[in-house]
Formats: structure tokens, sequence, C-alpha cells
């Protein structure tokens, strides 16, 4: 099950985190279509990488200032995190193997 991230946490759970694990974060709302469509494979992901890396979500609408720092401009968006930068992004629903791909090559 993925992690939920707070904007009071982000910092520690997902900015810090990041310089000893990568840390996929999957900015979304609870009124989003597509963003219910991802959140099985989110889940997934999150059990494929237990221990080797950090999957979460954050919701938007409870974290507005954070999805603004990052420019997240539409939702689903998917940002992966590695020393404390974001490496890696998405925007729209991904596929469980182009998630997958991604965080392989930010081990």
């Amino acid at each position: 099950m993925a992690q939920q991230f707070t904007k009071d946490g982000f910092a520690a759970d997902v900015i810090e985190a990041s310089k000893t694990k990568p840390v996929l974060v999957d900015f979304f709302a609870t009124w989003c279509g597509p963003c219910q469509a991802q959140a099985p494979i989110i889940d997934e992901i999150a059990h494929d990488f237990e221990g080797k890396a950090i999957v979460g979500k954050l919701d938007t609408d409870q974290a507005i200032e954070v999805a603004r720092q990052f420019g997240v401009m539409s939702i689903p968006t998917l940002i992966i995190f590695k020393n404390g930068q974001p490496t890696e992004r998405f925007t729209g629903v991904q596929e469980k193997d182009v998630l997958s791909e991604a965080l392989n090559k930010n081990l």
C-alpha cells in the first residue's frame, strides 16, 4: 500500500528520504477520475518496490503549496525524487511497467 504524504511531512518524508532511496510521489485529488485509475497501479508499485524505494501519494487539495512548488499543473502527475531532487516526471495515467522502469533507473 502506498504511503500518504502530507504538506507538513513532505520535506522529511520525500526530500530527505530520497537521499537514501528514490521516492515516487503521485500528486492526485480524490475527485479526479484518472487519479482513481492510477491508484491501484501506485499500490502495486509500492508493493513491488517495498524496501527498495518509497512510493506514496500527495492529495493536491490538501497540499496546494507543495504542488505549486513542483510545478504540478494537472493531475495525476508522478514525480520521482532522488538525492533531494526531482529526476523523472510523468503527467497523466501511467502504466505499471513505465513507472517500474523509471524507478529501477533511479535505484
